[in-house]
């Protein structure tokens, strides 16, 4: 057997060959002296699993080390295939080294395969030769090696076999990972490592450089905003798997989840600056996150079975939907009464995910104190975070009926993340260089609402999620054209600036009431952008359950008039804010309730003559 000397933990480890009862006191040490942001298993699961745990966690925590601690590459390597040696002698039932023999009771008694110990070696032999990655599939990939093996280990431990709860694991796990990454990118740096996705810096303006460097600045704060709120996307994603466990493992579960988005938390508190510091967790912290695990628990169970305790979380979430309502009938806002030809389900459901976005945008719209703004915003971030993880009734009104629709329809709790981090766009970003980049703001204000929607909707075909995208970047493209103006007097200007460029106009152009040639062709060659996506997303109305339709057939055709009219006025925008008329909504309504709902009658026809530059579009109609 190799002894490392370049490990601490090696000079611990018995001789080769001992006992079985030696070698379970070895890994059971490492498991409770080596520091970690958590115990390793908690004494909540039962005690003849503790043992399985231990000998999991030193045959990771020795391939960990093997990888990160051993400073020349090649030593590294050399020592990660000795790793995998034993590892094959192991299962060859030839066990010498001491995590192998007492790890090999466990892959006897829990009948555990080889594949994910063997990824995890891929992985730390892969942090040897690759220190960059380019894109989030390069990291994703990462992640599928490092950390989703540890996932399902733990599963096999406790006897979970199917792939839906790995599904669930490995989502949770990428999280976990990626938060440490985010946590770690100081400590990455003097390894010579970023995990960072270079081409998601590049659309924030940071290049890899300026990670070098540590040059923190706004566009580094940005960045960090989207990735994490890309991680806990993914911790929502995973948060069913507790659900899907025995109550020991629950518990575990959810404070491995709750701890890793307080990472992201303290990461936002300390101002995103992790070029420089590490955000870490307190002792107290720790205890706190199990203490409300903890509690969630024992509410659950001292309710399971209770009518009362049963009809009092039924009544707080008719409570909650109500509250809905009312946030929803407040805004007057066409979406609301497009719910009305849904089914009470799932008019419910629209209406509580309107409540959370409409309140989200009030935060972002309200008063001129910009830290302020960023302090709600967090909040809300960190209620939503609270509500998924806890029970749904802590911080907001609206927030239990949010959580029963994100689990009611199955909907990845990121697009809600997502929204939030377009209103925080909104707050510091004032221009669009290009078009590509103002699409990466419309999916977030926009396309996030198509997503949940379409969920909401019922769907069969994964393409219907494309298509709902391609519609929320039409809507979002005809509230862009119609409120040119007055988003210009408020200082953005969301028109890309290289349109503006190619059409000879400046944005105090846009200030004017006046129309000029140049902003014409422009807003034409906006609409023409979003008549593509309009007539490409029609294709959603055939893709969504049939009680769906109506409602999303008004959508469409309301929007599409909208921007059929602003056509047909020659992009007359500047002087007056354009509607669609009263009658025209009620006559799309009647047609949607009681009328033949097709592909080809959705979209509002357009004024073909008036796409024409110098066409018969210099008066405006009345209306």
């Amino acid at each position: 057997m190799l002894h490392p000397r370049e490990l601490e933990i090696a000079q611990h480890a018995p001789a080769a060959g001992c006992s079985p009862a030696e070698a379970q006191a070895y890994t059971r040490w490492l498991a409770t002296h080596h520091y970690e942001n958590f115990n390793v298993v908690s004494w909540l699961l039962p005690r003849e699993l503790h043992q399985h745990f231990y000998n999991v966690y030193a045959y990771c925590r020795w391939a960990d080390d093997l990888g990160d601690e051993v400073p020349d590459s090649a030593r590294a390597l050399e020592l990660l295939d000795w790793w995998e040696h034993e590892l094959d002698a192991c299962y060859d039932g030839r066990p010498s080294h001491p995590v192998f023999v007492a790890l090999r009771g466990t892959i006897l008694a829990r009948d555990i395969p080889k594949q994910p110990f063997a990824d995890l070696l891929r992985a730390f032999r892969q942090d040897q030769t690759i220190k960059r990655y380019a894109d989030w599939e390069g990291v994703l990939d990462y992640c599928r090696y490092s950390a989703n093996p540890v996932g399902r280990l733990v599963l096999y431990v406790c006897g979970y076999r199917d792939a839906e709860r790995q599904r669930l694991s490995d989502a949770t796990c990428t999280a976990l990972q990626l938060a440490n990454f985010w946590q770690d990118v100081s400590r990455d740096l003097d390894k010579g490592r970023i995990y960072i996705p270079l081409g998601v810096a590049a659309k924030h303006g940071v290049a890899e450089r300026d990670i070098v460097e540590r040059r923190f600045d706004e566009r580094y704060a940005n960045l960090m905003k989207e990735l994490i709120a890309y991680t806990r996307g993914l911790f929502a994603e995973g948060l069913p798997l507790a659900q899907k466990v025995n109550a020991h493992l629950r518990v575990d579960i959810e404070m491995f989840s709750r701890g890793g988005m307080a990472v992201l938390g303290a990461i936002e508190t300390m101002g995103y600056d992790t070029l420089r510091h590490r955000p870490a967790m307190s002792r107290g912290k720790q205890i706190q996150l199990l203490g409300r695990a903890l509690m969630k628990r024992l509410v659950a169970r001292d309710g399971a079975g209770s009518p009362s305790a049963n009809d009092e979380g039924a009544s707080t979430v008719a409570a909650s939907y109500a509250e809905c309502h009312r946030v929803a009938r407040a805004a007057r806002s066409n979406f609301y009464y497009a719910f009305y030809l849904l089914p009470k389900p799932k008019r419910d459901a629209l209406t509580a995910l309107y409540a959370f976005m409409r309140l989200v945008d009030d935060v972002a719209d309200r008063g001129a104190d910009l830290a302020a703004k960023q302090r709600g915003l967090a909040e809300w971030r960190s209620m939503l975070d609270t509500a998924l993880v806890g029970n749904g009734r802590l911080g907001h009104a609206i927030l239990p009926a949010l959580v029963d629709t994100v689990r009611c329809f199955q909907m990845p709790a990121r697009y809600l993340h997502d929204l939030i981090l377009g209103a925080e766009m909104d707050l510091t970003v004032r221009r669009y260089s290009t078009y590509e980049r103002l699409r990466e703001y419309c999916y977030r204000v926009a396309g996030t609402v198509g997503l949940t929607c379409t969920h909401v909707f019922g769907f069969h075909e994964p393409r219907a999620l494309d298509l709902a995208e391609k519609l929320g970047l039409a809507f979002q493209l005809t509230n862009i054209i119609r409120d040119a103006r007055e988003d210009r007097e408020l200082g953005r200007v969301y028109l890309p600036e290289e349109d503006l460029a190619r059409y000879g106009v400046s944005p105090e152009d846009l200030g004017r009431r006046e129309v000029s040639l140049g902003v014409r062709e422009l807003l034409r060659f906006e609409a023409d952008r979003a008549w593509s996506c309009y007539e490409e997303g029609a294709a959603l109305l055939s893709k969504v359950d049939a009680d769906s339709r109506a409602a999303l057939w008004l959508l469409i055709r309301t929007y599409s008039a909208l921007l059929a009219r602003m056509e047909a006025l020659d992009f007359a925008v500047l002087d007056e804010l354009v509607r669609v008329p009263t009658t025209d909504k009620l006559y799309f309504a009647g047609m949607a309730r009681f009328g033949r709902l097709t592909e080809e009658n959705v979209l509002e026809k357009r004024d073909r003559d008036r796409r024409r530059a110098g066409g018969a579009g210099g008066q405006r109609r009345a209306g």
